[in-house]
């Protein structure tokens, strides 16, 4: 290029998560119908701006790459199920369908049909612990959502 001609250049920032405001300005310029509206947001940063490459699609921002297939499976994924298969959402209130051993602080058992109000489904929770929950007799602890039922 030759001297006075102007150039953009996009420097990814690193680690931040910060958008640059010429990315900013660009999001209020760009024309929406240009955009695929039947292409989800990027999984990662959230961003809509995504397109399809081959079998993949691809964020422009921060050069995210996923499959098509894999946002399908997320969301079904995502869905929390107790033991017979409902689905759990927050404020839930479920039983107990085994009895658990209490490790730490004094033991105890929690008993079959137990009801425990008021669930928060978590993910990042020990193990496979997906519940965290006010436990009468117990206090707040993290369960399976394998060993409880919804009460419908």
């Amino acid at each position: 290029m030759g001297e006075g001609t102007p150039c953009l250049i996009m420097v990814k920032p690193i680690g931040t998560g910060a958008v640059p405001k010429e990315v900013d300005r660009l999001r209020n310029v760009v024309d929406s119908a240009s955009m695929s509206k039947s292409l989800p947001a990027c999984p990662e940063c959230h961003e809509a701006f995504t397109y399809e490459q081959g079998a993949l699609l691809v964020c422009p921002m921060y050069g995210h790459e996923w499959s098509k297939d894999s946002t399908e499976t997320t969301s079904e994924a995502a869905l929390i199920k107790d033991a017979a298969g409902n689905v759990l959402a927050d404020g839930d209130t479920v039983a107990i369908v085994k009895d658990l051993k209490v490790k730490g602080a004094g033991g105890g058992v929690v008993k079959v049909g137990m009801k425990v109000r008021g669930i928060r489904l978590i993910k990042d929770g020990m193990g496979d612990h997906d519940i965290d929950a006010p436990v009468p007799g117990f206090g707040r602890m993290h369960l399976k959502s394998s060993v409880v039922k919804k009460v419908l």
